[in-house]
């Protein structure tokens, strides 16, 4: 037996255990939950094992690694199966992700039908009822904010999307489950949480369960694999995946139509500060897809002929038992098909990224908020809503920043952006993933010498390409003098206040509603000094609704209706994020035609 991560728990499973307990131990949970996640626990097995005291043990039955039943959850202490120490077990272990469909066995099941789709059946009432039963759920929870948002409140949202998920309503019990893994990281103050990320989740499912048609509510949640036929496919790069419970790496490959596609070796991880080493040696791993002898970091630079491919709406690469797959040429970046990414006019790339935001994430094409850029290295400098310097590069007339794809300390990507900024004038060939801001921003992931131009100076076994968060660049892999003298940097253009609004928008998700009441701050003048008139009236509504508390007829404040409320903070972040699109747009605008 040896110390191993927590195995996933299926949400529903999550709110049943936590559900049967009495009130006086639901107090309690949370902070059973903290203790008992500090606690080493071991597997035998399918059994995940923790030693209560002397003489409880505390048994998680996992077969894959998920437990699937609330009965897969056995405590032997006097209280067990009403105790606190099963609903904590599952309260401090992830929560499960919805599988993978498997690989279509025969032709027929991928056949796609051209006939035009009947109309959409409307919502029968019980399907009504889940819905606005969630949306009220959703509502109490975003009031509760972060703080107030317990596992007894996320246990509450996990049933009732597991109701709604019964139903076949999909798409919005499937992001119930990811405000809560959210929530989650925010309470314990995971490395990867971003406040963003829990504000969209919660903007998402508000929307989902608010304004919809039955068919988005209906949307299958799981990635389903089809049939792609033979692929001949070549390596962009690789990249590490490192969060909180999972470290490993995904290839991005291309195939001779430009199509993007995944390759990924994504595993569970026990210690969060060995996540970074271990994406490094999921990195050198063999990748599992047919007969393929190589690694991952070879596949980044190397190619493969596939047949019988399967692939994801997503574009993931399935590795089922059809699939044959032997290694093949790469091509450089420079070389067809994969320079055509670079000949994509790069308003169309923006317009393409801006898009794939407002897709469902189990729907998004592989690679819709990839960049494909040519630029010249400026150096640091200043950047607006930046304290710190950043590196700046020249784009045909735009000035770009460039950020390293992740902050991890124990990743390559800040070491090299620092390298390439210490070399102005050195021209590249950049794979990044768009920032959405004011001003043009771009999160680096690869890297690769500009097409005829003297710069980089990479081994021969890099293939002309360095995946920047897996392998450090040398001093030796950059020119020795100044390759030329950069273009003059383009000034930033001024940028409305939009801050002025995001933030009452994340206090509300950090602090719940209360987080709104009291005497508002001078924002709404500045909002309409900048022309933000209508950021300015949501803004309005959004304090009033958050202060509004009606009373019953006994002259009793009413604690339990919050649908105002989220409503009004709904239609504010919806606001924003189209607002954020517009001004992320507008800051690439010299790239248009006409200017």
């Amino acid at each position: 037996m040896t110390d191993m991560p927590w195995p996933a728990v299926a949400p529903e499973v999550v709110a049943e255990v936590v559900s049967a307990l009495s009130p006086r131990l639901q107090k309690r949970l949370d902070g059973a939950a903290a203790k008992l996640a500090d606690r080493p626990i071991e597997r035998t097995g399918d059994d995940w094992c923790l030693r209560i005291d002397d003489e409880t043990v505390l048994v998680l039955h996992a077969p894959g690694g998920t437990v699937r039943t609330a009965d897969d959850v056995r405590c032997g202490c006097l209280l067990a199966p009403g105790c606190l120490h099963r609903a904590a077990a599952v309260t401090a272990a992830p929560l499960a992700a919805p599988v993978a469909d498997e690989p279509p066995t025969s032709a027929t099941t991928t056949e796609v039908d051209e006939a035009p789709a009947e109309e959409e059946a409307p919502l029968a009432p019980a399907e009504a009822e889940a819905v606005a039963r969630l949306r009220r759920v959703a509502a109490d929870t975003l009031a509760a904010g972060i703080s107030g948002a317990g596992s007894v409140q996320q246990a509450e949202l996990l049933r009732t999307a597991h109701q709604a998920r019964l139903l076949g309503l999909h798409r919005p019990a499937a992001l119930a489950a990811t405000v809560v893994t959210r929530l989650r990281a925010a309470r314990a103050a995971e490395p990867d949480h971003r406040l963003a990320d829990l504000a969209a989740a919660h903007r998402e499912l508000l929307g989902a369960t608010t304004v919809f048609t039955p068919g988005e509510v209906r949307a299958a949640a799981r990635q389903t694999y089809r049939e792609a036929g033979s692929l001949r496919l070549y390596g962009l790069f690789a990249e590490p995946v490192v969060s909180a419970t999972h470290a490993g790496v995904t290839v991005w490959v291309v195939d001779g139509d430009g199509r993007l596609a995944t390759v990924s070796d994504v595993t569970p991880h026990a210690d969060p500060t060995e996540a970074a080493q271990l994406a490094g040696a999921a990195a050198g791993r063999p990748v599992r897809l047919g007969d393929a002898s190589l690694s991952h970091r070879d596949l980044a630079r190397a190619g493969l002929a596939v047949q019988n491919a399967t692939r994801s709406e997503s574009g993931r690469l399935g590795a089922g038992a059809k699939v044959r797959a032997v290694r093949a040429a790469g091509a450089d970046w420079f070389e067809e098909p994969v320079a055509g990414l670079w000949a994509q006019p790069v308003p169309a790339q923006i317009e393409r990224a801006l898009a794939a935001r407002r897709i469902p994430q189990e729907h998004r094409p592989a690679g819709s908020d990839l960049l494909f850029l040519d630029v010249t290295v400026l150096g640091p400098g200043a950047v607006p809503g930046s304290p710190v310097p950043q590196l700046l590069a020249a784009c045909a007339g735009l000035t770009v920043a460039l950020l390293p794809a992740q902050d991890h300390p124990r990743l390559a990507f800040a070491a090299n952006v620092a390298a390439l900024a210490s070399v102005p004038g050195l021209p590249l060939r950049v794979i990044g993933r768009l920032e959405r801001a004011g001003h043009p921003r771009l999160r680096l992931l690869a890297a690769a010498p500009a097409p005829g131009r003297p710069g980089l100076s990479l081994p021969p076994e890099y293939r002309n390409r360095v995946s920047l968060g897996l392998e450090r660049l040398q001093r030796a892999d950059l020119p020795a003098g100044s390759p030329g003298t950069p273009p003059p940097a383009a000034a930033f253009t001024p940028q409305p206040p939009l801050h002025l609004l995001t933030r009452p928008l994340e206090q509300a998700v950090t602090g719940g509603r209360r987080a709104l009441t009291g005497r508002p701050p001078a924002e709404g003048h500045h909002l309409r000094a900048a022309g933000l008139g209508t950021a300015h009236h949501l803004l309005t509504a959004l304090r009033t609704a958050a202060a509004d508390r009606q009373r019953d007829v006994f002259g009793r404040l009413r604690t339990t209706d919050h649908l105002a409320f989220a409503t009004a903070w709904l239609a504010a972040a919806r606001y924003q994020e189209e607002l954020s699109t517009a001004l992320c747009t507008a800051g690439w605008a010299p790239w248009q035609p006409d200017q």
